[in-house]
């Protein structure tokens, strides 16, 4: 597979400036030089070099397009193989005009899902969690979660689980002395080693899982529900923080009959926003199926904002809703502040804390910022942490780290158990191959596979 020249489009297909054709292989310089005419023959260009020139049919003669290529030779590209970059007019109709000649040529297949990024690691230049990164850098949806993604691009997380690998196999080396040669070693100094090393890779482990949740919060988002009864300002809330109109907002209880969905970032923090129906008894049948939808989404939330219109008097069903959501991770928002105020406070203190209780008027913006500091207090003590961006976003990672945790400490245990040495080895050993498969030491073909596959086309 990695002998193939591979060719796809990098760039978003539709109306742009200008699009980008990717070429990879050890063919890939020739094969674009049959249809590339320019002052210099691409065959005879020189590493990182830009040329410009027209794309031909080589067998009509015909100028398909005016283009810009870029050469980036072997070692020194990104899949560390002859690279080509093609940079054509945006348009669907000029870049299919290139890809389909491209396609045409005998040494040139379409490249699979991701394979540009598969063979970078592959041929070594990247591991496979520098790979994933890759992916969570084009799915950013915050300046924060973009910073941490390019740190692990940059390879930050690599480096330390290959220096946690390291002190394992220094552990394993000595266990194998031991194993070989008892009589040069004394067993009671090898089981302390043992458990220093043990207890020293498990302390780097807690330092990486220390900043798991919020890494996961900055890559995946906190899917937040906006629930409450009809017409005390979800809709409007959502389009505060969404800066659009996304919802229908009227005076008529029950406008929203659906959960809308838009993702938002507050503080830095990505937000999935569910704007759900009003939560009410009624007979209209297709409000029943939106109520019904709203307690779902309120189920499967990760945060719930539930929004009380502080100019009227608390509802039984709203008393109803804040026992439910007591034990849970909500902020109650208590709108229309701009209004003469009607509901009783303390009947909301007694189900929760002052600091999950924010008042405000979605009408003129006042408070909510107040909304902002709230959400950073409950996922992040405050704020995120600010001095070191390595942060471990990823599940399977956090799986791995985690595995590898209690495999040290199976291993702790047996040594400070006494037991034997070559018995010992097999935690410490595991332990060593869990922590490689975060990085794709370890990891089984077909793991890869079904990384790379979630990678969008030309990446």
């Amino acid at each position: 597979m990695l002998s193939d020249t591979i060719a796809a489009i990098s760039t978003a297909v539709g109306e742009s400036g200008i699009a980008v054709i990717r070429v990879s292989g050890p063919e890939s310089i020739a094969e674009v030089g049959r249809v590339f005419r320019a002052k210099v023959p691409l065959p005879e260009a020189e590493t990182h070099t830009v040329h410009y020139g027209f794309i031909v049919d080589p067998q009509t003669g015909e100028k398909l397009e005016e283009v810009l290529v870029s050469v980036f030779r072997a070692p020194r590209s990104f899949t560390t193989e002859d690279v080509v970059e093609i940079s054509t007019h945006g348009g669907i109709i000029s870049v299919k005009r290139v890809m389909d000649l491209l396609l045409q040529q005998p040494g040139i297949r379409l490249a699979e899902p991701g394979e540009f990024t598969k063979r970078a690691f592959l041929n070594g230049r990247i591991d496979l969690s520098q790979a994933e990164a890759v992916i969570d850098l084009i799915r950013s949806k915050s300046d924060r979660a973009f910073s941490v993604a390019l740190k692990q691009v940059e390879g930050d997380l690599s480096r330390k689980i290959k220096t946690l690998r390291q002190t394992l196999v220094e552990t394993l080396a000595h266990i194998e002395v031991n194993i070989d040669y008892p009589e040069h070693d004394v067993e009671s100094m090898t089981m302390a080693f043992i458990k220093q090393k043990c207890a020293e890779v498990s302390e780097g482990i807690d330092t990486l899982l220390k900043t798991a949740s919020q890494g996961k919060i900055l890559r995946e988002g906190i899917t937040t529900a906006i629930v409450g009864r009809p017409n005390v300002g979800k809709s409007s809330l959502m389009n505060a923080l969404a800066r659009e109109n996304k919802a229908i907002v009227t005076d008529i209880p029950g406008t929203t009959r659906d959960v809308i969905e838009e993702y938002v970032t507050i503080n830095n923090i990505p937000l999935k926003l569910l704007d759900t129906a009003g939560i009410r008894e009624t007979m209209d049948v297709v409000e029943q199926i939106g109520v019904e939808r709203s307690k779902a989404a309120v189920n499967e939330a990760d945060l719930i904002l539930l929004v009380l219109n502080s100019a009227e008097a608390l509802h039984e069903d709203e008393v109803a809703l804040m026992e439910q959501l007591a034990s849970r991770s909500a902020i109650v928002l208590l709108n229309k502040i701009d209004l003469p105020q009607q509901l009783n406070r303390e009947v909301v203190r007694r189900y929760f804390k002052e600091e999950s209780i924010v008042e405000l008027s979605v009408k003129t913006e006042e408070g909510l910022d107040h909304l902002e500091e709230a959400i950073a207090r409950l996922f992040f003590g405050g704020q995120l942490e600010s001095n070191d961006l390595t942060y471990v976003s990823n599940v399977r990672h956090i799986a791995l780290l985690k595995k590898a945790k209690q495999s040290l400490t199976d291993a702790y245990e047996a040594a400070d158990s006494g037991i034997p040495i070559d018995i010992l080895q097999i935690d410490v050993r595991l332990a060593w191959e869990q922590l490689g498969e975060v990085i794709g030491d370890s990891a089984p073909d077909a793991l890869i596979d079904q990384i790379f596959s979630q990678f969008c086309l030309g990446k």
